[in-house]
């Protein structure tokens, strides 16, 4: 059987971030159950910002690393979101033609909530897996903005969901997916996937979510142990405890994914109390480090914990990396993948942290502006212009970068600055 898996993988975590505790405390929550939530920073689209930008500024580091020839032989390329900018067309038509991939592709995008990353992944692996067409590559982009927009004119958000805007980001992660698989090797047939109708957190207008945050917890618990158990019976020697070097984890928060470990631990370990902390620490955490940084992405989160973890752990030899993806609604997937010390190397030229570390930090007063002035571009669009001075020289201060310029009948224009 031909390897498959990840050939590359690179992240987008915006132009611009806000401290989240600074928010906090601007929104008079409790702090001491938001530093349970184990967020720093989150990523905040910008005016001229959309998923296709997001999605684009990610995959084009990948792209450019690429002969002309490989490039051309990218045949499949999927978009994965919530976000959708039309009910008819996909992010990826816009995405194809800004990096300029062959039009001997196949384009189409995928909606299951934050497991979309997770089924485009799979979906480009079984192509590359089939063969049918031998040497092809596949380019997965899971590309997400969260819809929270402050209420306009009236009381604040009701408790539970007051704590969802601190952890909601905006983000991309690229993916390619080749018979080359440097950085992560798939586990073939190593899947265990669960799904069930659930009214956990939806999207039932383009522009903001609702949702029942505990319902969305006590599910994503279920499917984490569900997952697994189904994992384990594809798989009957995989312990959780030792088969896994490393856990990379759908991250709404890190506090959701602190607990879903020590439950697993507990219930399927049978650890004690010091062990699940100190395995937390060694196992789960380097795959928080970005997701921490940027919030929720939603179907490109469980990939952005996959590339903190191979980002901020030592690989000096194969280590095997255990995934958990959940998506409202909701379908889930546990399955694996070895990651090699070359793979690490090669992953470094993408910079991922110097690209967190260069962001451009919002004050407060603009952050409120995007959110509750017209600056918000809105489901549906027509015709707008827009002003990339808005924070004056912020564009120009990194370059090379997609911003959306105008929408002219419905249709996005974009512009390289």
């Amino acid at each position: 059987m031909v390897s498959a898996g990840i050939e590359a993988i690179n992240i987008f975590g915006g132009t611009a971030y806000l401290d989240v505790m600074q928010l906090v405390k601007h929104r008079s929550l409790d702090t001491t159950r938001f530093e349970n939530l184990l967020m720093k920073e989150k990523a905040v689209a910008l005016p001229y910002e959309d998923p296709v930008t997001f999605g684009v500024n990610a995959a084009k580091p990948i792209v450019d690393s690429l002969t002309e020839v490989e490039k051309n032989r990218i045949e499949l390329l999927i978009t994965c979101t919530e976000s959708g900018i039309d009910f008819g067309k996909s992010l990826s038509t816009y995405i194809h033609h800004y990096l300029g991939l062959s039009r001997n592709c196949r384009l189409f995008e995928i909606k299951q909530a934050c497991y979309s990353g997770t089924a485009g992944y799979q979906m480009a692996l079984n192509f590359i897996l089939s063969q049918a067409s031998p040497g092809a590559k596949a380019l997965v982009i899971a590309s997400d903005i969260s819809r929270f927009l402050a209420a306009e004119g009236g009381d604040a958000l009701s408790e539970d969901w007051s704590y969802s805007e601190p952890s909601a980001g905006a983000g991309a992660v690229a993916v390619l997916v080749g018979e080359n698989p440097l950085v992560l090797q798939a586990d073939v047939g190593a899947n265990g996937y669960y799904g069930y109708e659930v009214m956990d957190t939806c999207r039932p207008v383009p522009d903001s979510e609702a949702g029942d945050a505990d319902l969305s917890l006590m599910s994503y618990l279920d499917c984490c142990e569900q997952t697994y158990l189904e994992y384990k019976r594809r798989v009957p020697e995989a312990d959780y405890r030792s088969t896994f070097h490393y856990l990379a984890f759908h991250t709404p928060f890190g506090g959701m994914v602190k607990g879903a470990h020590r439950t697993m631990m507990r219930k399927i370990a049978k650890a004690k109390n010091d062990d699940i902390e100190a395995d937390f620490n060694e196992r789960v955490k380097p795959g928080m480090i970005y997701c921490q940084r940027v919030g929720n992405i939603m179907g490109a989160t469980l990939l952005l914990s996959l590339a903190s973890t191979i980002d901020n752990v030592r690989v000096d030899s194969p280590k095997r990396i255990g995934c958990f993806s959940y998506g409202s609604g909701c379908c889930s997937e546990f399955f694996s993948g070895v990651v090699m010390p070359q793979g690490l190397e090669h992953q470094r030229r993408f910079g991922l942290q110097r690209g967190l570390d260069e962001r451009y930090r919002l004050s407060l007063d603009e952050y409120e502006a995007i959110f509750k002035g017209n600056r918000t571009v809105r489901f549906g669009t027509r015709n707008l212009k827009l002003d990339h001075e808005w924070i004056p020289g912020i564009t120009n201060a990194f370059g090379g970068r997609l911003y959306l310029n105008e929408i002219s009948e419905f249709h996005r224009k974009y512009v390289w600055i």
